[in-house]
């Protein structure tokens, strides 16, 4: 999870048993950018964000 300010805490959210809102897909070059990434969503949001990575190819 990140929060607006930057913070990155382990897990997710522990109340939530399905999906409530929305999702963002971004392909960025590192873990970094998708942290810095999710806390400029979270600033927007107002709420903190997931960060999941899928589909890594490691060639790329």
């Amino acid at each position: 999870m990140v929060d607006g300010d930057g913070i990155v805490t382990e897990g997710t959210y522990p109340q939530t048993t399905r999906l409530e809102g929305g999702y963002t897909v971004l392909e960025v070059p590192s873990r970094d950018a998708a942290l810095e990434w999710a806390a400029k969503i979270a600033v927007a949001c107002r709420c903190a964000q997931e960060v999941r990575e899928f589909q890594y190819d490691p060639a790329s």
